[in-house]
């Protein structure tokens, strides 16, 4: 197993070690020790499971107070994933970085707490895994518009379906509720 920096500090990559052969292929996909050696100590959770058609576009989403870590994998289809430091204090807010997560690279990007998720479905349909460090509570999400020119977001498809809320969701400098 891989642990890669992204450009925004505590966002990581992590690409498995994948054993294939003729029956098929089997990997780790979080053993407790690697990830605390790689400095995501936090415990998981919850686990969440999306399916999503082509072009749909999730977030940006966070909690606040009760922020969640995410380890997110794309187990079918393909997705653009994407991280937006929004710590006040960090000399990153407002950037952002994107990966594409496949079944085919089987990659896994690491969104740590103080930033914002969002991903787009690039390919016909995709299902999406993602670990969490603390529970959902509907009433501590947070939006941030996923077109915010001041993050200015690169995502693949330039005509994304959104949901209601996502699609009247204020940009990051019009909110209140953002971590430390």
């Amino acid at each position: 197993m891989k642990f890669l920096e992204t450009e925004l500090p505590g966002v990581i990559i992590v690409e498995p070690a994948v054993f294939e052969d003729g029956r098929g292929f089997f990997m780790e996909t979080h053993h407790r020790d690697k990830f605390a050696d790689a400095g995501i100590t936090l415990p998981f959770v919850q686990d969440n499971h999306s399916h999503s058609t082509q072009g749909t576009l999730r977030g940006l989403h966070f909690q606040e107070p009760h922020a969640q870590g995410k380890l997110v994998r794309a187990v079918n289809g393909v997705i653009f994933d994407v991280a937006v430091d929004i710590r006040r204090d960090s000399p990153h807010f407002g950037r952002w970085v994107g990966v594409e997560l496949t079944s085919e690279n089987r990659k896994q990007m690491w969104v740590p707490t103080g930033f914002a998720h969002g991903l787009q479905i690039v390919s016909e349909t995709a299902d999406v895994l993602y670990k969490c460090t603390d529970v959902y509570v509907p009433d501590d999400e947070h939006v941030i518009a996923w077109n915010d020119p001041d993050i200015g977001i690169d995502w693949p498809l330039k005509e994304p379906h959104l949901s209601e809320r996502d699609a009247g969701a204020p940009r990051l400098k019009e909110l209140g509720v953002l971590p430390q």
